[in-house]
């Protein structure tokens, strides 16, 4: 499957949205929700989502891959958030006013300080060649994942950067129905955005690993396209999303011609999420990470060094796997 477009900013919803004055099911403390009318956006018409290539919604953190220090890194999500002083202005006025398009920011003294070596993500608005705050107020962005990072740890479990290596699930590639665990060289990945998933990342809902034995992968986004799609219309999806198998998903991106990144998340649908058994796991995964190339000994603690020792075996569902720490 050739690749498709990378997460740099916030996507938008395949239908026209309204805010209603329920508490949210997807955020906690939320007093509303943003749910999905019956109408398609002008955003996704424009970017003919009718053509676009549908793919399933992975639940996890964003994260990118790009050079640093003269070598491919993978980099975590930071976005850079204003201050109290400001966010106290932006919300007043997001009161008084409807868009946040209105609101005039000082990105010099409004912002929060971030690392240097932070960088703000491609295809943001920018003015005067600085970035410019999202409608909620940050500018996404993104930090490297240093060797033996405290702070993103489990950034740092799925890559070896003496080896330039990433632990990567996706589809085996002579049978997409089948989920292969490997180890993929960065520099194959270089530019794309990937979703890391597993035990310690927004609750764990695909059930990976345990406490004891923690499991995290980096998915590429788009490595698993949705099939049979119901027709572009709410009811259709409704009805996709509560009975088929391949609908227990967080939700749908749509990768358009154009680059554009369109959503459906099953909130928007009034649906629940997470589920008790989503389609991901369903799935049969073989363990394929062919690390003979590799002269050195990996850290026995490693993710890379337990996945060697059950290299070449394939287990019916991917929450069967258990690592012997």
């Amino acid at each position: 499957m050739k690749r498709l477009g990378s997460v740099q900013r916030k996507m938008p919803c395949v239908f026209v949205t309204e805010v209603k004055a329920e508490p949210s099911a997807k955020r906690e403390h939320q007093p509303f929700k943003v749910l999905a009318t019956e109408t398609l956006s002008e955003k996704a018409l424009d970017a003919d989502v009718y053509n676009a290539v549908a793919t399933e919604k992975v639940d996890g953190t964003c994260c990118y891959v790009t050079n640093y220090k003269g070598q491919p890194y993978l980099w975590a999500r930071l976005d850079r958030k204003p201050n109290k002083q400001a966010d106290k202005r932006f919300k007043k006025f997001l009161h008084s006013k409807e868009s946040a398009k209105e609101f005039h920011w000082n990105t010099e003294e409004d912002f929060k300080p971030v690392p240097e070596c932070w960088i703000p993500a491609k295809e943001i608005e920018k003015q005067n060649g600085k970035p410019v705050p999202d409608e909620n107020g940050h500018i996404p962005g993104w930090v490297p994942v240093e060797k033996g990072s405290k702070q993103y740890c489990w950034h740092s479990s799925v890559v070896n950067y003496e080896f330039g290596i990433a632990l990567v699930l996706r589809h085996h590639p002579d049978d997409p129905g089948v989920l292969e665990i490997s180890a993929v060289p960065l520099s194959e990945l270089l530019e794309q955005t990937l979703e890391l998933i597993g035990t310690n990342i927004n609750g764990n809902p695909y059930g990976l690993g345990s406490k004891k034995s923690p499991l995290h992968f980096l998915t590429p986004h788009g490595a698993f396209q949705v099939r049979n799609l119901p027709t572009l219309k709410h009811n259709d999806l409704l009805s996709w999303f509560e009975d088929c198998r391949e609908g227990q998903i967080e939700g749908i991106v749509w990768h358009c011609g154009d680059g554009c990144l369109i959503k459906v998340h099953r909130h928007h649908l009034g649906l629940c999420w997470p589920l008790p058994d989503t389609y991901m796991n369903s799935k049969p995964v073989i363990i394929n990470m062919n690390l003979n190339n590799y002269d050195c000994a990996f850290d026995n603690q490693s993710l890379f060094n337990q996945f060697s020792k059950i290299d070449k075996q394939k287990f019916d569902r991917l929450k069967d796997i258990i690592l012997d720490v």
